[in-house]
Formats: C-alpha cells, sequence, structure tokens
C-alpha cells in the first residue's frame, strides 16, 4: 500500500522511527522503562471490510500507562503479502493515542486480493519520561473483501405443497478488478422466516458453484421469506440476503 507521511506524524516519529521502520520484521519486542500498552482497538472492534471504490475511513486505538503520562506513538498496520498501512495522522491524548487510516481501493490495495486476510497492528509508545515500549502484533483483525449476496423465491405466490426454487449469488470484492465476482464452493445457509415469526431459522445447506450462483428447491407450506446467509471467511465478512417473500395459497 502506499507510505503515507505528514507533518503531524513526523514530529511524532523523531528519530526513533528510523530504527523501527529499518528494523526487520522478525525484531522481537522491546521496552526501556515502565510504560506498557494496556488495550488496543481496530475500526470500533469491527473488522475492516473494504469494497471496490467507496474510500474507507477507520480509526486505531491505543490505550497505554506510564507514571509521566504518555508523549507519543507510532502505530502502524501489517498484513499478508507485504501489505501495510501508515496513519494518516496520529495523536494522544491523556493515556489514548488514536491513529486514523483512510483507504482508497484503487490506490493502496497494490492492485492485489492477496492482502486481503488477518492483519496486525505494531506500535511504538513513548512516555513524557523518555521510557517507550515497542510491540508487534499487539492487536489481531480481520482485514477483509465486501461480500454481498441475492435470493430469490420463485414461483410468487405458489400453492401449498408445491415446489419453490431458491436461487441466489455470493459475491465479493475483487481488488484487481474493481468489480464483484462470484465466491464460488462456499457453503450458505438457506434460511426461513415464518410470517409473524422473529428469527430465521435454518432449512439446509448450500454449496455455492464455482462462478458462486447458488440454487436449491423446498416444498411450500406457509407463508414467510427465504434468504441465504453465509458465514464469511477469514477474507471474506458474513453477509445475508434481503429476504424474498412468498404468499402461500
Amino acid at each position: 500500500m502506499r507510505i503515507r507521511t505528514t507533518a503531524a506524524t513526523a514530529t511524532v516519529v523523531g528519530a526513533l522511527a528510523l530504527s523501527v521502520l529499518a528494523a526487520p520484521s522478525a525484531q522481537a519486542d522491546g521496552r526501556y522503562g515502565d510504560t506498557a500498552i494496556t488495550k488496543v482497538t481496530v475500526n470500533g472492534g469491527k473488522n475492516v471490510v473494504i469494497g471496490t471504490s467507496a474510500v474507507k475511513k477507520f480509526s486505531v486505538t491505543v490505550q497505554a500507562k506510564d507514571n509521566s503520562g504518555i508523549e507519543s506513538a507510532m502505530i502502524y498496520l501489517r498484513g499478508p503479502a507485504f501489505g501495510s498501512l501508515t496513519p494518516n495522522d496520529t495523536r494522544c491524548s491523556g493515556n489514548t493515542c488514536t491513529a486514523k487510516f483512510i483507504v482508497d481501493p484503487k490506490v493502496d490495495l497494490y492492485y492485489s486480493n492477496d492482502i486481503a486476510g488477518t492483519w496486525y497492528v505494531d506500535a511504538w509508545v513513548t512516555a513524557n519520561d523518555g521510557d517507550f515500549v515497542w510491540t508487534q502484533k499487539a492487536k489481531s483483525f480481520k482485514f477483509q473483501r465486501a461480500s454481498r449476496l441475492s435470493v430469490n423465491a420463485a414461483p410468487e405466490p405458489v400453492k401449498k405443497g408445491k415446489t419453490i426454487t431458491v436461487t441466489g449469488k455470493l459475491e465479493r470484492a475483487n481488488w484487481e478488478t474493481f468489480k464483484y465476482h462470484g465466491y464460488g464452493s462456499q457453503s450458505v445457509k438457506l434460511q426461513f422466516l415464518k410470517k409473524g415469526a422473529k428469527a430465521y431459522t435454518t432449512v439446509k445447506t448450500v454449496k455455492a458453484a464455482s462462478n458462486g450462483t447458488l440454487k436449491t428447491t423446498v416444498k411450500a407450506s406457509v407463508d414467510g421469506s427465504w434468504r441465504y446467509s453465509f458465514a464469511g471467511t477469514a477474507t471474506t465478512p458474513a453477509v445475508s440476503a434481503v429476504g424474498d417473500f412468498v404468499d402461500v395459497k
């Protein structure tokens, strides 16, 4: 990904950044003094999901402690296939440092799907008295290709006892073409919401074809909505289709 630097981050980084950026990725964690990282939160605790065109903005907060107070922090994100992100801005207030990230899929994703998956937060926190802590993999999170799922139940209406054919398609963002492509060979649940009920129930599990298409049949019994629901993978978030209501006569 594109490496970003700003005047704000430059003043935070100082000479220490040179040693951090030059260090090999296998460098062990380290510290000087009593500074400690107590909590790291990425995107409010949610996975970071990127589509094909919309710019994604999210924050990473690092909470730390030191008897002299926290002065500054350097926060980096690191993923598979040499994926990396530096923040557009990092600021500390009290014991909390917040790094803001902006990801433009058509600029920052290397035209590569390989960087989707498990990512890590690397953080260097410096205290007012010069103490510091450097922690790799301070937090893990999922950096994922956006997904979408459709459904169509037919015929509508249908006579009780007759067959309903439920079709659909599971797709996910392709960061190499900037289009949505079928996500094939995945297990997807067919679910039903009886009219008047509050929760969907799983009827069966369907395997998507190589191009992501879904098709199965069920017997019509009562009015209700049909949908497909995908549990997600490390690279692709969970998604459920909007239910398609079928009137049973």
